[in-house]
């Protein structure tokens, strides 16, 4: 009987091993990489309106210095951020003088909570809503180095200081390649402010919300700061060339451009033998276009021979249009072969609606991707499983000698009863 017990331990401790080896792997390690510290700078609307009293019995401005000092509290202490006012300083009815009233109220940079909540504190509602000027400001305070950048920008009311079209600003913005998210927030906004605030998020792939609580200002703006700190793969701005032969070689990496309404754009890739490429496309209507659309992506030899294509069609429903493709290179028996320029060529068949600007062209996202192909006995035989199969084979263990165990304890049971 002692045997027995000392049998069924075994049983378990191997289980319970197997078990662990499951939900473990071994090759399971932390990503150590180090990424570059986050900016952020929220961009606050000090203008006359913010006096208003909507919000939940209060002012919009005392919403807004609540949400501050809530986030203010709350901040990743990774995350550099900065602040900047737009309409806080000038009273007058000079409209070019209020136009340029925008000032950095607290540098981007390590936050001391203290120092910024006092900065905050002096704020008063007083002049006009120079939303553009203050952008492009912001874009500067933000400029240089590697990590994630991001504008939230509070505001209850249009831009005053037109022409100067803050929705165009934020699509200069966005063609400068920097990887600079603008998110919008609109406290009590009408349809007009609305319309714009979404625009300028739209334009850099941020986004829009509409604000009527203070609750809701604290916990949104929170969140978009939060995320300024989550890592991410930062964009590089390219160009792509009007034929393949003067296409720019892309690695695999994330990569963003402008899609002119009407041009076709060419990229190239090199694949080695036994590598696949992997490559996807998007691009995004950030204006008024009219429905009906689509992007086609190839991939072509040197020669002009498509190798394969992948195609997306739009009805006006969707801002973002996406496809993509794969082409996996065989093998080659020869170890000096070399490498194959691949072609991407990327054509859309978006039109801009009357009386919309065709420049700068719309967004574009293109994912490259170049990886050691699949192998026969790993993803082919397997059934696309891969090296899933010896986590397969574990289970199916594991299940096998649960099953001899249930079978065998009530017989053990019984034989104990029966000597007892």
């Amino acid at each position: 009987m002692i045997r027995r017990q000392r049998l069924a331990a075994g049983v378990c401790a191997l289980l319970a091993a197997l078990t662990a080896g499951t939900a473990f792997p071994a090759g399971a390690v932390a990503d150590e990489t180090e990424q570059a510290a986050p900016k952020v700078e929220l961009v606050l609307d000090v203008s006359g309106s913010m006096r208003t009293r909507d919000i939940d019995g209060g002012s919009r401005m005392a919403a807004a210095k609540q949400a501050f000092n809530e986030v203010l509290d709350a901040t990743p202490e990774e995350v550099r951020l900065g602040i900047r006012t737009l309409g806080a300083n000038y009273r007058g009815d000079d409209r070019k003088e209020g136009c340029k009233d925008t000032e950095q109220l607290y540098p981007v940079g390590p936050l001391n909570r203290t120092e910024a909540k006092t900065a905050v504190a002096t704020l008063a509602p007083t002049g006009w809503t120079p939303i553009g000027p203050a952008l492009l400001k912001a874009a500067d305070d933000l400029n240089g180095g590697d990590g994630t950048r991001r504008i939230v920008l509070i505001s209850d009311g249009e831009d005053t200081c037109q022409p100067l079209d803050p929705c165009e600003v934020a699509r200069e913005i966005a063609a400068k390649g920097i990887g600079l998210t603008i998110d919008t927030l609109g406290l009590v906004p009408d349809a007009k402010t609305r319309d714009q605030l979404s625009c300028i998020a739209d334009a850099t792939g941020g986004t829009y919300t509409s604000v009527r609580h203070k609750e809701e200002l604290s916990d949104r703006v929170g969140q978009l700061v939060d995320r300024a700190a989550d890592p991410v793969v930062t964009p590089v701005a390219t160009e792509g060339a009007a034929q393949c032969e003067k296409a720019p070689v892309l690695k695999s990496g994330l990569y963003t451009d402008r899609a002119e309404f009407g041009r076709q754009r060419w990229y190239k890739v090199s694949v080695n033998p036994g590598q696949e490429l992997r490559t996807s496309v998007s691009v995004a209507a950030d204006r008024a276009v009219n429905p009906d659309y689509g992007v086609l992506l190839r991939a072509v030899t040197s020669h002009g021979r498509e190798i394969v294509r992948g195609e997306a069609a739009g009805n006006g429903r969707t801002d973002v249009i996406s496809t993509g493709l794969r082409y996996p290179k065989p093998e080659s028996d020869d170890d000096t072969a070399p490498a194959e320029t691949v072609c991407l060529q990327v054509t859309q068949s978006f039109s801009a609606g009357a009386g919309v600007k065709t420049t700068p062209g719309l967004p574009l996202e293109l994912t490259v991707d170049v990886v050691d192909g699949p192998s026969g006995h790993h993803d082919v035989a397997s059934f696309g499983l891969g090296r899933g199969w010896w986590l397969l084979g574990a289970l199916v263990l594991v299940g096998f000698l649960a099953g001899l165990l249930w079978g065998w304890l009530p017989r053990w049971r019984v034989a104990v009863w029966r000597t007892n």
